[in-house]
């Protein structure tokens, strides 16, 4: 009786031509915040492929908060109004941080729609918690520096090209890996998303 090929992963391993008895499936360990946080930046396929079919909604949300409360910080307009008013400037900080809870859950969700449209079988928390978190670990070398330094300055966008390039390959293989689709599909996945984050984000900063 043949053996069922294992389920594809991010890391596509070549079968072995004699696999031998069947293995019991490992216990799967827990993938904890800074495992996943660190180590999308030193060893991304193989965290992506640890949490594949996994939903990390209580990471997503943490990063949003201290991303938006990072891009809060650095406007301009938030730093007036906080010298004017304390209480005001909290108020629409705390706008602020909803509106980019429903902007990154918006994000994800169209991801995860448009992978399915084109024939992707993914998961919808997995698709599209980690699609959250990818999205604002890379962003966050850029808003830790515009905090302290302008928006327009030269090493502000040079980091910003940067992380979103690399935010766009980490999308790519995710939605690769979730939704079991070809490298190009999966780029046709992200691509509006990530172009509209590139325009609104890091380009185009409120001020």
């Amino acid at each position: 009786m043949s053996v069922p090929p294992p389920p594809p992963t991010l890391v596509q391993p070549s079968p072995e031509k004699n696999p031998g008895p069947p293995q019991p499936p490992k216990r799967r360990r827990r993938l904890w915040w800074h495992r996943l946080f660190l180590g999308l930046w030193y060893r991304p396929v193989e965290v992506m492929d640890e949490a594949r079919d996994r939903s990390a909604w209580s990471a997503a949300v943490l990063l949003c908060l201290i991303s938006g409360a990072l891009g809060i910080v650095s406007v301009d307009a938030f730093r007036k109004q906080w010298a004017m008013d304390q209480r005001e400037a909290l108020e629409l900080a705390a706008v602020a941080e909803a509106g980019v809870l429903l902007a990154s859950l918006a994000l994800g969700v169209v991801t995860h729609a448009i992978a399915r449209t084109i024939g992707g079988n993914g998961r919808f928390e997995p698709t599209v918690s980690l699609f959250v978190v990818l999205f604002w670990v890379t962003d966050l070398p850029r808003l830790v520096l515009a905090t302290w330094l302008p928006h327009g300055s030269t090493l502000v966008q040079a980091v910003a090209w940067t992380t979103w390039g690399f935010g766009y390959l980490l999308a790519i293989l995710l939605i690769r890996g979730q939704h079991h689709l070809s490298t190009v599909k999966a780029a046709v996945a992200v691509a509006v998303q990530m172009l509209t984050s590139l325009a609104l984000l890091k380009l185009g900063p409120v001020r």
